[in-house]
């Protein structure tokens, strides 16, 4: 027998090391799964929770998966859903998967479970963005899950047609029955992956936190979790024909309606005919998908289920960024914003432009808040306030505000943190060896993170070696505010908030909703 060269031992032992650093398959509920070790983490991709939603399945509620026989190797993202743009690991229909980054060595770990909603407008993004990844938090003792949903008109068409092949007569939804789905798989299969089926944690941004905030009112979602983040979130304003931020619903009558026009205006005239095309040779659709109050997914204006104590009660941590309105195409000069305010709300505009006042000759933030708090700070304060009146879970309440000091003369003077800004800081993501990041921002983020992995485990983000955050209730409106360090601090912008409030209480009076069917 030759002897082996040097160069051949070490490709032996080098394969033999790749081999063993494979963890063994795992088994759920439809099959053997293999995943790949990664730093001290078992790591699955692409794992499927549902049945392609193809063909005939287009436009219904998931069905469940059929079983595998062989292994099924679980090491690369599922292509994300259709969408007007193309994600990291591509797009397709078939998009119907989770991933799974584990820190437990054997099943009987029991670990408490995070499990993440991507946001994206519910028209876009996907799983596999590397601002998703989750090592970083499932290092802080958590198994992360992040789960995909359909997005745009795929997860969200309402049509009369589609209403009446549904048992429940509904449409629309479908994104968000994926996520229940996803929630179903979790309870089903996550202790052979060391989980803790009762410890599950749901948490999102944008309308991921809007997902979770309709999540907490369903009762198709009941005892799927028992807490809930939502990071520039919330879902509390009355449904309207015509949609602004912040009053994005549509009853489902209305939805039908313009899901029908939507088909009509492209040529159509079924949707057997919509069925038959590709995904991706579907007519685009004129606005934003958005889920609707259908009764059954969407039991009612979520203000009003929350007033009469009908919702998941469940901890909660809930918050908003200190310059959303920097995000979303603010107005470029001030005659232009006083018109929008005055579209939008009517007899409210002039207090309105009083407490959220423009200069003579720019949009300030000043302005600009009153777009961040319409769709992301009255939800968010509205939100904790009914649930610390009619629940008896706990609520937290946080305000992020970490950027630079920028000084005056600069074009960045006064800006304050954007939208999508904190995702970075809660996974950790952020990059140590920039020169632009600070010490500051590195102590926020982990402490961002230990909060957020400490809700998981506790159902509460307090722990040794961080500033007490106590409870938020109407009579105690105390708030977390991260900036520079975490302290705790008043509801930001609380006078101009209550402004904010007559409107959308007047809003829900028979003059205010003849307003909002115009």
């Amino acid at each position: 027998m030759k002897k082996l060269s040097l160069l051949a031992l070490f490709a032996l032992f080098s394969t033999s090391a790749v081999v063993a650093q494979q963890p063994a398959p795992v088994k759920i509920e439809d099959g053997l799964v293999q995943g790949t070790s990664e730093d001290g983490l078992t790591v699955y991709r692409g794992i499927p929770f549902a049945s392609p939603p193809i063909g005939d399945l287009r436009w219904r509620a998931p069905q469940a998966v059929k079983k595998w026989d062989t292994v099924l190797q679980a090491k690369k993202f599922a292509p994300g859903p259709i969408q007007g743009w193309t994600p990291p690991s591509g797009k397709s229909e078939d998009c119907l998967y989770l991933n799974i980054w584990s820190p437990a060595k054997s099943s009987n770990e029991q670990l408490p479970v995070l499990v993440w909603i991507h946001g994206g407008g519910f028209n876009g993004d996907a799983t596999s963005d590397v601002n998703f990844s989750g090592e970083k938090l499932a290092n802080k003792g958590v198994i992360l899950v992040s789960i995909a949903y359909r997005v745009g008109q795929l997860g969200f068409l309402a049509h009369p047609e589609l209403s009446a092949e549904n048992s429940n007569h509904v449409s629309g939804n479908y994104g968000l029955l994926d996520m229940i789905a996803g929630l179903k798989w979790v309870q089903k299969n996550i202790a052979a992956f060391g989980g803790d089926p009762g410890k599950v944690s749901i948490f999102g941004e944008s309308a991921g936190g809007v997902a979770v905030s309709m999540l907490c009112a369903s009762p198709l979602a009941k005892g799927l979790f028992r807490g809930a983040i939502s990071q520039s979130g919330g879902s509390f304003g009355p449904p309207r024909i015509t949609t602004f931020p912040g009053e994005n619903l549509k009853k489902l009558h209305d939805a039908e309606n313009a899901g029908e026009a939507h088909v009509r205006q492209a040529g159509f005239s079924s949707i057997a005919a919509l069925r038959k095309l590709d995904a991706d040779k579907l007519p685009p659709i004129h606005g934003l998908a958005w889920p609707v109050i259908d009764g059954w997914v969407i039991p009612d204006d979520q203000y009003k289920l929350y007033e009469a104590g009908k919702y998941n009660d469940v901890a909660i941590l809930i918050g908003y960024n200190s310059d959303e309105g920097a995000s979303f195409s603010p107005p470029k000069t001030p005659a232009a914003y006083i018109a929008a305010v005055k579209t939008r709300y009517g007899k409210f505009a002039d207090d309105l432009l009083k407490s959220y006042p423009v200069d003579s000759t720019i949009v300030p933030k000043t302005a600009r808040d009153l777009s961040r708090d319409a769709a992301f700070g009255w939800q968010t304060w509205t939100w904790a306030t009914l649930q610390s009146k009619t629940g008896k879970s706990k609520v937290f309440y946080y305000y992020f505000d970490q950027h630079p000091d920028y000084p005056a003369g600069s074009p960045h003077y006064g800006d304050g943190s954007p939208h999508a800004q904190d995702i970075a800081y809660v996974f950790q993501h952020l990059d140590a060896s920039n020169p632009q990041t600070s010490k500051s921002d590195l102590e926020i983020s982990d402490a961002m993170a230990t909060y957020w992995t400490n809700f998981a485990k506790y159902n509460d983000p307090n722990g040794s070696g961080l500033p007490r955050w106590p409870p938020y209730s109407y009579k105690n409106p105390v708030v977390m505010h991260f900036h520079q360090t975490p302290h705790t601090g008043p509801v930001p912008a609380e006078k101009s908030l209550k402004v904010l409030d007559a409107y959308f209480k007047w809003r829900r009076t028979p003059e205010g909703e003849a307003w909002g069917k115009r």
